[in-house]
């Protein structure tokens, strides 16, 4: 005799309910945070408090599952809130060191306004390709950049978006990133297929953001009156840095040990005793100040307001904001999880999918939601994965065709949603919020796009051959 659920046990959502919930938390998120100008901390507690609610009235949802599914999605950002504490002590002593006030300096010789964009573009894809971390590339050579790019007198939402695009180029392109390999392991195929299909929509993307930021570029071309201005900066730095090629080092050893995989957290640990002996011994700084700048940052005091805006960061109280914001978006998204409101969405599109253009197409938003609701690029990835892998094998598509959608979309809109780990890091590490460089990261909402149009038009699109085997031609047409 077959046992019959328990009437206490939970309910799986309506597909009525899930969109209510997820509606109306948008609704509650998007009104605080567009219209009233609130911080989102709040709208995102209470959106989970209605999500709570929906899922003990309604689902008889015990609240032990409730903040299980809380504490769970806590836990997955304990490794990148401790990187977080890190990169803010580590920030605050590379600028009492000298080291981001040098960066500044030699990177005003050598950049023009008209290049500068494009150039900030190839940097950071080169840094972010050999350490396969964006969060590295931006809070190293990021930093710098932003700095440079205030003296030559870009705008900053522009500066921060090449920084960001360059960043998450090699954040989803590069073998050594968490999301590269995570990615195909979701999907069940091999990290360097999915790297060779990835080219078919990054690569065209890449070049099409390339020219884009050289157009910006022309803008700047020729710019009169940046010359003075870029000669003050370099004399307020001069003049309160003693600026020697040594104070490079740090920088140059985070890159190292992410290049050859050394472990995150002991890494930035010895980037910032790296810069705290370049202070003590180049600068002059002492052990008590070196430590009041790790815990509140540091505070320029050059006398040109444009060099102390930008050298008066860091420290480990200036993360807090962006931890307390992780932390609330991912309480929500681990009861937006153990409910199952966004599974139940997302298997009732797999009903409507016809074809590879709307498989994909319901990827890309099933990614983008996923890290807009769940607080996480990791869950926007392997959520949507879990749910569509079965509609790819029905469809006859290769493994390599979900994987790459997953990274187009799940990896590159994550910074470009401010209450996500990766969107509360580079506001709080650029000093700029996300709603003002998204429209310039072009790269990270483009290549979504990108992926769609491509499939439409048959372009890179990998069919499971008879063999098994991923093929470009549909097996029936073979």
């Amino acid at each position: 005799m077959t046992q019959q659920p328990s009437s206490s046990s939970p309910r799986k959502p309506s597909l009525g309910l899930s969109l209510g919930v997820i509606l109306a938390s948008a609704g509650i998120i998007g009104f605080s945070v567009l219209k009233l100008g609130s911080d989102a901390h709040l709208p995102l507690v209470l959106a989970a408090v209605l999500a709570a609610t929906c899922g003990v009235l309604f689902l008889r949802m015990p609240w032990s599952a409730i903040e299980e599914g809380m504490l769970q999605g806590v836990s997955l950002a304990l490794q990148p809130i401790l990187i977080l504490m890190m990169v803010g002590v580590m920030v605050g002593v590379w600028i009492c060191s000298g080291t981001v006030p040098a960066l500044i300096y030699y990177g005003l010789k050598l950049l023009s306004p008209s290049i500068f964009l494009a150039a900030s573009l190839l940097i950071c894809s080169v840094v972010s390709l050999a350490t396969g971390s964006s969060w590295t590339t931006v809070s190293s050579v990021g930093i710098a950049l932003m700095g440079i790019g205030a003296g030559l007198g870009i705008p900053a939402p522009m500066c921060a978006g090449a920084v960001i695009s360059g960043g998450y180029f090699g954040d989803k392109m590069s073998p050594l990133s968490d999301t590269t390999n995570l990615a195909p392991a979701v999907a069940g195929n091999e990290l360097f297929d999915h790297i060779r299909a990835m080219i078919w929509t990054t690569g065209p993307t890449y070049v099409l953001v390339f020219a884009i930021y050289v157009f910006l570029g022309l803008r700047f071309q020729g710019q009169m009156g940046s010359l003075e201005q870029i000669q003050a900066i370099q004399g307020a730095i001069s003049g309160h840095f003693n600026l020697n090629l040594l104070t490079l080092l740090p920088p140059l050893l985070i890159v190292v040990f992410a290049a050859v995989r050394f472990p995150a957290i002991p890494g930035l640990i010895l980037g910032c005793l790296a810069g705290a002996l370049v202070a003590m011994g180049f600068q002059g700084v002492s052990v008590t100040d070196l430590l009041g700048v790790a815990q509140n940052g540091f505070e320029s005091k050059t006398g040109m307001e444009m060099v102390d805006d930008l050298l008066s960061r860091g420290g480990l109280q200036g993360m807090m904001w962006t931890i307390s914001l992780i932390m609330c978006a991912l309480s929500f998204g681990g009861i937006v999880e153990r409910c199952g409101y966004l599974e139940t969405i997302l298997g009732a599109m797999r009903g409507m999918l016809r074809n590879p253009t709307s498989l994909v197409a319901s990827t890309v938003g099933a990614s983008f939601f996923g890290n807009m609701f769940l607080g996480d690029q990791f869950l926007g990835i392997v959520v949507p994965g879990r749910m569509f892998k079965p509609a790819y094998e029905e469809m006859g598509l290769a493994p390599r065709m979900l994987s790459r959608t997953l990274e187009d979309c799940g990896t590159l809109t994550s910074p470009l949603i401010p209450w996500t780990a990766c969107g509360g890091f580079m506001s709080s590490t650029l000093g700029i919020s996300a709603f003002q460089y998204a429209p310039y990261a072009f790269l990270n909402w483009i290549n979504p796009l990108m992926a769609i149009a491509l499939t439409a038009l048959g372009i890179g699109v990998f069919w499971k051959g008879k063999d098994g085997r991923p093929t470009r031609v549909r097996p029936e047409k073979a």
